[in-house]
């Protein structure tokens, strides 16, 4: 029985389809919706907001500098009572630290190597954040 029904509504369904005319566009039908889509598309635009704004930047640049002045220039304190009781000596008083002070080195060697590392440090940061700054330019723009 099931399979009759199937067969009369298959037949059914290729009636209509025969039955039914082709539909086609009209003429201008891709021009109208191009501009519905460069219309939609010009009202998104995605504006760039960085994460921590120039004040920011200002007030953390000055707590950073106040802070190395304070260090630099600022009275030493005396310590308190509760840190003459603990006994830090372990921490400079283990095997790591005793084989790795048997290393010699000269110090005026160790010195060129420090800064001649960090001016490549600091140059390679000079190099990388203009390119990074156009790249992420670049995917923002539409």
């Amino acid at each position: 029985m099931k399979e009759h029904t199937d067969k009369y509504l298959d037949g059914l369904a290729k009636k209509v389809i025969e039955n039914v005319p082709l539909e086609t566009p009209s003429f201008d039908f891709t021009k109208a919706i191009m501009s519905q889509v460069t219309a939609l598309s010009t009202h998104k635009a995605t504006v760039y907001k960085p994460l921590i704004s120039k004040t920011g930047w200002g007030i953390i640049g000055i707590g950073f500098l106040s802070l190395v002045f304070f260090v630099l220039f600022g009275t030493p304190t005396e310590t308190s009572a509760g840190l003459k009781t603990i006994d830090i000596s372990v921490l400079s008083n283990n095997k790591i630290i005793n084989t790795l002070s048997n290393f010699k080195t000269s110090g005026f060697a160790m010195t060129k190597i420090v800064s001649y590392a960090l001016i490549l440090l600091g140059v390679m940061i000079c190099i990388q954040i203009p390119f990074l700054k156009h790249h992420f330019n670049q995917r923002y723009k539409i």
